[in-house]
C-alpha cells in the first residue's frame, strides 16, 4: 500500500535535516516502503503536491511570521496535522476554550492590542502578589516571555515595559501567575500518538527572570523520562477531547503533547497543548519504539 508513497517532514531552514529527535523517523518510514526526507517548509522551490502526506515537525522558525506559516499550511494539500488544527493551536487563545470545557488550566488575563492600555491599565492588570509571566499569545520555545516579581519596583516596571512593547507591536500578550511547582517538580509532558498516550517526559524550569533575547530557536530544555500518573493522563485527555470538540473532529490526531504543571494542591493542569510542531522526546520513550509506533500512523494514513 505504500509502494512509491512520498511523505515530506516539514523543518525549517536552520534544521534543514530535521531536530536530532526526528531523524529515526524517516529510517522508520523508509523501513515500511515510504520515500521519506526532511524538507524546509518555506522553501519556495518545493512542490508540496509532490507527497502524499506533509508532516509537520520542527518548523520552529514560524512564530515570528504566523501569518506566512499558516498560509503555507493551507496550500499544503494533505497535510498532518491540520491546517485547521495549526490555526487554532498556535495562538493560546485556544486556553480560553479549554477553560470553558473545565480544563483546569493556569489563570490567564489577556491583552488585547486594540484597547490600547496605557502602561498603567497594564500595572493594574498584574498580580499584587506572587511571581508572574508575561508572553505573548504567539511564541515558540519560551521566546519573550519574562518571569517577574511584584514586590520588585524595578521588576515591576519591566513587566510592565515587555507587556507594553508586545502590544505596540500589535501582539496579544497573557499575563498568568508563575506556578512554583515548576521549580520543584518542573512540567510534564505527555505525548500521543493517534490518540494513544505513548511516553511523557520532566521538563525543567526555563524561566529565571525577565524576557531576554533567545539564542537561537528556542531556549535549551533540560528532559528526562517519567511515568505519568492517571490523574495526568486523564487531565491530559480531557484537553485533547475539548480541542477536538472544538475542532469538529472525531478522528485522533497525528501527534499531540499536552504539557502539565501541578496546583499547590495536587491537581494538574495545563500549560500548554501542542498540537503543531512539538518535540515529542521520542528518544525517551521507555520501549525506544516511539519513531516505529508514529511511522506506524502515518503509514495508516497513507492506506
Amino acid at each position: 500500500m505504500t509502494s512509491n508513497a512520498r511523505v515530506a517532514l516539514a523543518t525549517c531552514s536552520v534544521l534543514p535535516d530535521l531536530d536530532a529527535d526526528d531523524r529515526p523517523l524517516v529510517d522508520a518510514l523508509v523501513a515500511r516502503g515510504v520515500d521519506a526526507a526532511a524538507v524546509v517548509w518555506d522553501d519556495p522551490s518545493v512542490d508540496w503536491s509532490a507527497f502524499d502526506l506533509v508532516v509537520v515537525r520542527s518548523t520552529w522558525d514560524y512564530s515570528a511570521r504566523r501569518d506566512q506559516f499558516l498560509a503555507w499550511a493551507d496550500s499544503v494539500p494533505h497535510l498532518l496535522n491540520s491546517a485547521d488544527v495549526i490555526r487554532w493551536n498556535t495562538d493560546k487563545r485556544y486556553l480560553r476554550v479549554l477553560e470553558e470545557a473545565g480544563v483546569p488550566v493556569i489563570p490567564t488575563i489577556w491583552l488585547d492590542p486594540e484597547r490600547h492600555l496605557s502602561k498603567r491599565a497594564i500595572h493594574t492588570r498584574m498580580p499584587a502578589f506572587g511571581d508572574f509571566v508575561v508572553k505573548p499569545v504567539v511564541s515558540a520555545g519560551a521566546k519573550d516571555t519574562g518571569r517577574y516579581q511584584p514586590i520588585s519596583a524595578e521588576s515591576r516596571a519591566l513587566a510592565i515595559m515587555h507587556a507594553n512593547e508586545l502590544l505596540i507591536s500589535g501582539r496579544w500578550a497573557m499575563i498568568q501567575p508563575y506556578v512554583t511547582s515548576v521549580d520543584t517538580a518542573g512540567e510534564t509532558c505527555l505525548v500521543f500518538v493517534d490518540g494513544e498516550h505513548t511516553h511523557a517526559v520532566r521538563k525543567n524550569a526555563l524561566l529565571t527572570g525577565p524576557s531576554r533575547p533567545t539564542q537561537g530557536l528556542y531556549q535549551e530544555e533540560v528532559m528526562t523520562p517519567f511515568e505519568a500518573s492517571e490523574a495526568q493522563v486523564e487531565v491530559a485527555r480531557r484537553a485533547l477531547d475539548a480541542a477536538a470538540k472544538e475542532l469538529g473532529t472525531s478522528e485522533p490526531l497525528l501527534y499531540a503533547r499536552v504539557d502539565l504543571v501541578t496546583r499547590d494542591d495536587g491537581t494538574p493542569m495545563v500549560i500548554e497543548l501542542e498540537l503543531t510542531e512539538p518535540s515529542l522526546w521520542m528518544q525517551f520513550s521507555g520501549d525506544a519504539k516511539a519513531a516505529e509506533r508514529l511511522a506506524d500512523a502515518i503509514v495508516a494514513r497513507l492506506a
